[in-house]
């Protein structure tokens, strides 16, 4: 590992630090579309434009992100920040990386919080919630069409589909099977499981030139186990600290400490994107902790879809919306900025943990084709997982009355055909085609939809 105060320079001279803090800065701005656009911006910057890294050495650093659970384009950020100035330039990139979504989730989650029985907030985030379905449609078919290459890999994520959807089994769970099936069927039938993994990392975020993320070519390193223990212990104690120091002063109980442990756990299975473990968080915020209601749910992706930065921030508007709900210790408010804070420090110090603990370790493992074809199966549950998101996404947003029919130990959401929201499906329908058709941008198709869903949404509301 660097030092924390050497610069590295891959492709010139020395880089000024207060020079990348500030080109630091301007990606965290330009950081909306997901993944795939904001992996765009850094190549534009990074290697087009400023030529701090190589082609080669921005797709060596996209391929070791890709192992790991969390955010990817953050986890990215903070990899060529570490290896460009050390450990201080790692954090100052996956912290400026992260914040400017921060302040404006936080701003938007107190105003929703805050207005949220006023008209016009309402009249804002229908037309949002709607363009949102569209949104994980439109994310479900570009990764189906990534993974699923052979009839394993579709067995795989139909598995995980009905795992989750009907019989309700732990996400975790489903991925370490995946994992697991993944890993045997490279062994015993390696043509069918390991499948090629790519990442879109085009200019503007909508056209695809796709990078072929292979095990080749990349630098070897050589980590020591002293200068590992010593990483483990320093990132295992920022993030575990927090949560014992709640346990001791709030109680196990407490909605902090729940949503801590809660978020803790989230942020070692997170593997294949935020997508893969939303409908995870939705069900157990919603169905077993009571943080948010399935509508509110929708309206936290609105928010993260419009904002800067990683697309998982939208743990920060749970932690907010169940801290201002509890609001026993200091205020609603309060008690809604302190578990943003507790939420987001639980879910991004473990993706500093990664970069700077096992950069070294996983890059030596990037050449075991069985870790390539255990990847593969769990990106094929990945896409099981999603489809799951969508329709119970599709559900909330159509009807909005469900019943749960129980039986045999599996469970299903049946919609009352009379309570359907056609408006809200013909705002849906119209996105997913503006995007899927027209190669529309996200924020444009959000954007127009939070328009059209206020105008309809003002006529039709009494008074109006």
């Amino acid at each position: 590992m660097n030092s924390p105060g050497k610069q590295v320079s891959v492709d010139q001279g020395p880089i000024p630090f207060s020079e990348a803090v500030r080109v630091w800065a301007r990606v965290a701005a330009l950081s909306f579309g997901g993944p795939a656009g904001q992996i765009a911006v850094m190549h534009r910057i990074l290697v087009d434009e400023k030529r701090w890294i190589g082609e080669n050495r921005f797709l060596h650093a996209l391929n070791y992100c890709m192992l790991l659970p969390g955010p990817e384009a953050m986890q990215l950020a903070t990899y060529i920040g570490w290896l460009l100035h050390g450990v201080r330039g790692g954090l100052v990139a996956g912290c400026l990386f992260v914040l400017p979504g921060f302040l404006s989730i936080l701003a938007l989650s107190v105003l929703y919080a805050s207005f949220q029985e006023a008209s016009f907030v309402q009249a804002i985030f229908f037309g949002i919630k709607a363009a949102v379905l569209a949104v994980v449609i439109e994310a479900l078919v570009r990764i189906g069409r990534k993974a699923l290459k052979t009839w394993p890999m579709y067995l795989i994520a139909a598995s995980a589909f009905a795992a989750i959807f009907v019989f309700d089994i732990p996400f975790p769970l489903i991925i370490a099977a995946a994992a697991l099936i993944g890993f045997l069927g490279g062994h015993f039938d390696p043509a069918r499981f390991l499948v090629i993994r790519t990442r879109e990392t085009s200019e503007d975020g909508e056209g695809k030139t796709e990078a072929v993320l292979h095990a080749g070519g990349m630098a070897t390193v050589r980590p020591t186990w002293r200068g590992a223990v010593r990483t483990a212990m320093i990132w295992g104690s920022m993030w575990a600290a927090p949560i014992i120091a709640l346990i001791l002063l709030v109680g196990p109980d407490h909605v902090f400490t729940q949503l801590a442990i809660f978020f803790s756990k989230l942020a070692v299975v997170t593997f294949g994107g935020a997508y893969a473990v939303l409908a995870y968080m939705a069900q157990e915020a919603v169905q077993t902790h009571g943080w948010l209601a399935p509508g509110e749910m929708l309206d936290g992706l609105g928010m993260a879809e419009t904002t800067p930065g990683p697309l998982i921030q939208v743990v920060q508007f749970v932690g907010f919306m169940g801290g201002y709900r509890e609001g026993d210790l200091l205020g609603p408010v309060a008690s809604g900025i302190a578990a943003s804070v507790i939420v987001t420090w639980v879910t991004f110090v473990p993706c500093f943990l990664w970069i700077f603990l096992g950069a070294p370790f996983i890059e030596k493992l990037r050449g075991v084709k069985l870790l390539t074809a255990a990847l593969s199966g769990v990106t094929a549950a990945v896409v099981g997982v999603i489809l799951n998101l969508a329709i119970w996404f599709a559900l909330h947003v159509a009807f909005s009355q469900l019943n749960e029919v129980q039986g045999y130990g599996a469970r299903l959401l049946v919609p009352d055909l009379a309570t359907i929201d056609l408006a809200s499906v013909v705002i849906a329908a119209a996105a997913l085609v503006a995007m899927l058709r027209f190669k529309i941008g996200m924020l444009p198709v959000l954007f127009a939809s939070a328009l059209i869903g206020a105008l309809y949404f003002s006529g039709t509301s009494p008074g109006a």
